[in-house]
């Protein structure tokens, strides 16, 4: 909502962000090892896929998943799917000439200067690796 390009200021739909981390052979062998990724702060509604794997869609906090059984040793690759509601591109329209318009409302409740909301994944992204000890988890995370 920050960005001065009218396409992404007013965005209003689905993006994917993609990002590939190397996992340790060691880390993804060892009994007791969770992995989870944490998105951080997301609006509105988050998919996560890693290796092409569908493994949750998050809709609210905490933004977590567990990514262990996706996960392989070396390169692996994340996909989130982020879906966010259409008040951005309501926004946006609604300060166009009616022909250039991509949404319409029965009932005006959105202006042109009605406030952006926040969308997207905002993070911080963190992969956080837990090791389960004697009945209790200790672990550290990576940005």
């Amino acid at each position: 909502t920050t960005r001065p390009e009218p396409g992404i200021r007013w965005y209003s739909g689905r993006a994917t962000y993609r990002k590939t981390f190397e996992v340790s052979a060691a880390q993804v062998g060892r009994a007791g090892c969770q992995l989870t990724l944490d998105l951080g702060q997301v609006h509105d509604l988050a998919t996560v896929r890693v290796n092409g794997r569908e493994l949750a869609t998050l809709w609210l906090a905490p933004w977590q998943v567990d990514i262990t059984d996706a996960v392989k040793a070396g390169r692996n690759i994340v996909e989130i799917d982020l879906v966010n509601t259409w008040n951005n591109r309501l926004v946006g329209d609604a300060g166009l000439p009616a022909d250039q318009q991509r949404t319409f409302l029965t009932a005006k409740t959105v202006g042109r200067d009605s406030a952006l909301l926040p969308a997207g994944l905002l993070g911080p992204v963190t992969l956080r690796a837990s090791q389960t000890v004697a009945g209790a988890a200790v672990g550290s995370a990576h940005r």
